[in-house]
Order: C-alpha cells, then sequence, then structure tokens
C-alpha cells in the first residue's frame, strides 16, 4: 500500500489539468497549427479562430509542461509534440479526440455513483464520433495486435470472425501473421466502411473482408477456427455477456476457439488499476457495462460449452481468455 502525502494527493486531484490543457490545444489544432515553424501565438490564434490572449495562455502552458518551445514571443512544437501531435505525421495520436469525448461523462462521475448509472446526456455518435472512436481503437491495436497474434497462436487457424472488429486493426495482424489466414470482421452498418476503408489502405482487402450486422441481436456467419471477442464484454453486463459468448461458440468449427480479450480485473475487485478505471469509464457510459474478473470470463466460456480454457497477459494491461470447441461437436 503506497504511503500518501498532502502533496501526492494534491497532485492527483489537479491532475485533470494538464490532461485538459493538452485535450484542449489537440482539439483546436494547436500542434497542427505551428508545424514546423516558429510562430506567434497571436497569429496561431488568428489561425485557429481563438481569443489571442486565451491562445497565449495556452500556449504558455503547453511550454510549462514541455509539449512546446518558445523564443522571443515565438512558439514552436517540442521534439515529442511534433512527432506525435502535428496532423499527418505517421506517428500522429488520432484517437485523442475519443479522449476529449470522454471528458464530459467522466465529469458526471458523482451523480453516476449516486445514481448507479450515466446521467450525462448520450452523446451523438454520428460520423464523428465514430471516426474519432475508430481512430482512438485503430492506434491502440496497432501497437497492440502484432503481440496478440502472436499470443492467440495461430496455427491450424484459417478463418476467423473479427465480432465487433472497428478497422480491422487485428484481422489485419492476424493476416500478416499466417499465410493464407482469411477474417471476416462483423461490425454496425456504420463502421464497416471505415473498415473498408483501413483494410484498402493496407492492401489486404482480398484477406480481410467486412460484414454488416448488430451483435446484440443478430447471428454470426459460421464455420470459424476463431472468434475474436476484443473490448466487446467491457460494455455489457454478465447475462449479455453469456449470451454473446454462447452465439460466438455456435458460430466456431468442431475444435475451433472463442479467445475475449479485455482488461481483467482481480477477483477481489482490488487492482490492477486500469480494469479498476475502467470499470467506472463503464458506469458513467453504458447501462451496465463493467470490467470482469477471469472466473467470470471463464464461466461464460465454459457455459457456452467450451474446455481447455487458457489465460495469457499481455504487456498493454489487456489478457486474453479463450477455450475450445470439441472437435466431436
Amino acid at each position: 500500500m503506497p504511503t500518501f502525502t498532502a502533496q501526492s494527493i494534491r497532485e492527483i486531484v489537479n491532475g485533470f489539468q494538464p490532461s485538459r490543457v493538452l485535450l484542449t490545444a489537440y482539439e483546436l489544432g494547436v500542434f497542427t497549427a505551428l508545424g514546423d515553424a516558429w510562430r506567434p501565438s497571436a497569429e496561431v490564434a488568428t489561425d485557429l479562430g481563438t481569443d489571442a490572449r486565451a491562445t497565449d495562455r495556452l500556449m504558455n502552458a503547453l511550454v510549462a509542461m514541455g509539449l512546446l518551445e518558445k523564443r522571443d514571443g515565438r512558439f514552436a512544437n517540442g521534439a515529442s509534440a511534433a512527432k506525435l501531435l502535428v496532423r499527418g505525421g505517421s506517428d500522429y495520436m488520432s484517437g485523442l479526440m475519443h479522449s476529449a469525448h470522454m471528458w464530459t461523462r467522466w465529469s458526471t462521475l458523482t451523480e453516476a455513483v449516486r445514481r448507479g448509472t450515466p446521467v450525462a446526456p448520450a452523446q451523438p455518435r454520428g460520423e464523428e464520433w465514430g471516426e474519432a472512436f475508430m481512430a482512438a481503437m485503430h492506434w491502440r491495436g496497432v501497437q497492440q495486435a502484432p503481440e496478440v497474434a502472436k499470443a492467440i497462436g495461430l496455427d491450424g487457424v484459417s478463418r476467423v470472425l473479427d465480432v465487433a472488429g472497428g478497422t480491422g486493426v487485428f484481422s489485419m495482424a492476424f493476416a500478416r501473421a499466417r499465410a493464407g489466414l482469411r477474417a471476416v470482421v462483423f461490425d454496425l452498418p456504420a463502421i464497416v466502411p471505415i473498415t473498408r476503408r483501413y483494410v484498402a489502405d493496407a492492401g489486404l482487402s482480398d484477406r480481410v473482408t467486412a460484414t454488416p450486422g448488430d451483435l446484440t441481436t443478430d447471428d454470426f456467419p459460421g464455420d470459424f477456427d476463431l472468434v475474436f471477442l476484443s473490448a466487446i464484454a467491457h460494455s455489457f453486463g454478465p447475462e449479455e455477456n453469456r449470451r454473446l459468448v454462447a452465439k460466438a461458440a455456435r458460430a466456431l468449427a468442431p475444435g475451433g476457439r472463442v479467445v475475449v480479450q479485455e482488461f481483467v480485473i482481480d477477483e477481489d475487485r482490488r487492482g490492477p488499476l486500469q480494469p479498476a478505471l475502467f470499470a467506472l469509464n463503464m458506469l458513467v457510459g453504458t447501462r451496465a457495462g463493467d470490467t470482469y474478473a477471469e472466473s467470470e470470463i471463464r464461466g461464460w466460456l465454459t457455459a457456452a460449452g467450451l474446455a481447455s480454457v487458457t489465460r495469457t497477459d499481455t504487456r498493454f494491461g489487456t489478457s486474453l481468455i479463450g477455450g475450445r470447441k470439441s472437435i466431436a461437436d
């Protein structure tokens, strides 16, 4: 158990301030407006259509945080900001807008704990929200997917169903990891065009396809060697997840596997920190979503008739928990 001082408590309490400064600068496009130039804040404000004094104060705070540099009244991106926060760069963190969208919901946490349900108005899930969410999931997935493909083990796998697979980032990693493997991304009709665009940009349209459907109401296509359920269970309650895993199991060929990827919390729910915080993210944003313990996920898999359940932890804080269908089935 760590020891906290008044100062360390205050640092936690004030931790939202630099987060908000960075997100506001990102939303406004400060880093992209600077690009690779040295510019006065008033000039940046003119380009962005923002107040000159307020923009100057925001940019000074970014200097103090180490993201911008300042010299003779002019500002420039620091090396890290130039690499990660300027739109169009190869390492651009395109998913941060999703974090900005989360801000409103997290500000209602106190009332959500009082009521036990989300209280913020529903986030309009139009094209802007969808693109931001997909970009966030894709950026994280690019880091994770090659390791996940290796950890799952794709020997003998030729057909994969990637449920709510978004941009297809995991399906593409699976295809790259095993010659001849083909994957189907099953996602909402509004998401499928985004999926197809990402897959086409990667040159994998011949091996990764996308089909529209709603995982809560539609049956899955069948005869797959692997059904992958990544970052889905946390959006639903236990009974919904039991039905989802059962439906995934029915989509398997004999000997196939269902693999669930999630932030997995300890059995006594004391940690780790990321799953504990993510449970609150689900509280403020979903009706019944949560983070789950290994025993709960194992229970869904075994109830679906799957055996040989295993768990593999990744260095990204997620765990892969999977079970296999009998060859005789």
